[in-house]
């Protein structure tokens, strides 16, 4: 009979590692898509379906980015082991969907935004990541010095 070798690794908890991608996720739709209502009803952003500036596109990609960190913090935050790879995969996680929704929308008019848009989505996904893991890391690093 063998047994498994002792290592300083924790446990596989696959549950633990979704459940922290699924509320980093949550905490970015929820920020944007309600920042993006609070913009329209106070008539900074015109009515859905119409277009919108680039100005305003900036203004929305701007507060995205710092959703994204928010988000990726999160993940680290509630990540059972390895804050920065599961923050990093939730970054790879969210260039997929936001390929996925440059796709989707391409072409499609001019109420769904200038073509830099979801591109620029797309480019700030992994630094988003990037930096709400290190973040993380640094309270973490902090804590444990204290």
């Amino acid at each position: 009979m063998t047994f498994p070798a002792a290592t300083s690794e924790p446990p596989r908890r696959y549950g633990r590692s979704a459940a922290a991608l699924l509320l980093g996720f949550v905490a970015v739709v929820v920020l944007s898509l309600g920042t993006d209502q609070v913009l329209h009803v106070l008539k900074v952003y015109p009515p859905w379906g119409q277009p919108m500036s680039d100005a305003l596109f900036l203004v929305a990609a701007a507060y995205r980015l710092v959703y994204g960190v928010a988000g990726s913090y999160v993940t680290a935050w509630f990540a059972p082991h390895k804050p920065m790879k599961h923050a990093l995969l939730g970054g790879l996680i969210g260039v997929v969907l936001s390929a996925a929704g440059a796709v989707a929308t391409w072409n499609r008019g001019p109420a769904l935004g200038p073509h830099w848009y979801p591109i620029s989505l797309i480019v700030t996904a992994l630094p988003c990541a990037w930096a709400g893991g290190r973040i993380r890391e640094i309270q973490v690093a902090t804590s444990v010095n204290e």
